[in-house]
């Protein structure tokens, strides 16, 4: 198999190139990692070279460019069906599907007043109309997944999967502005706070150089 090279924006803010890297390294496949540092003066130019929507993240697979981050994901769910990026069971699917889109789409008030800033606490912050409601929301999907298809293990679904690589930029944005969470999402958090990849992707971010002004690439 070619090898694979992950295209990403600078990680201490960039959510979207962070469910790509999770979801990447827990297949546990080689792959090359190229960060693009965000407010520089080519900035845009770096990016151009790899993205054809002038937007990251980017998978390349030999030939192959993709991007935007789910369709990354689905990808990878459908080249390493073992690694059960996805549920097996319908119902569980479906379920998983809807969250990841509902987090690829919404949360409008909590991505522009929480934007992931891995280095900062934040206590107090970002409390702007309807951020409240997202976390509300935010916290009631992760209960239910816990009730219903949890069992056996720690993340939403039991297992890991792209439920969890799409919530675990929301996780860290919890931990900047230090939400209150109930019982049920403090040991979600607890448990994708401990993933080795986020983790690594966390050191990462604070060697960084700062960025002055983001804007998701």
């Amino acid at each position: 198999m070619s090898e694979f090279t992950l295209v990403v924006a600078s990680k201490n803010h960039s959510s979207w190139s962070l469910r790509t890297y999770l979801a990447l390294t827990h297949l546990g496949v080689p792959f090359r990692e190229v960060v693009v540092a965000l407010d520089t003066p080519d900035t845009v130019a770096q990016v151009a070279r790899y993205s054809p929507s002038g937007r990251l993240p980017v998978l390349l697979h030999g030939e192959l460019v993709i991007w935007d981050s789910l369709a990354i994901c689905e990808y990878l769910a459908e080249l390493f069906p073992e690694a059960r990026l996805w549920p097996q069971a319908p119902a569980a699917r479906a379920y998983a599907r809807s969250l990841v889109a509902e987090m690829h789409s919404g949360f409008q008030p909590l991505r522009e007043n929480m934007w992931m800033d891995l280095r900062a606490r934040k206590p107090g912050q970002g409390r702007a109309p309807g951020v409240a409601e997202n976390i509300a929301r935010i916290q009631a999907a992760w209960g239910e997944c816990r009730a219903r298809f949890g069992q056996g293990g720690p993340f939403l679904f039991g297992h890991f999967t792209l439920a969890d690589a799409f919530y675990a930029p929301v996780v860290t944005r919890f931990v900047t502005y230090e939400v209150a969470l109930d019982a049920v999402a403090q040991a979600y958090r607890d448990a994708v706070l401990a993933l080795p990849a986020l983790q690594a992707w966390t050191e990462a971010a604070r060697h960084e150089p700062p960025v002055a002004r983001y804007a998701r690439p």
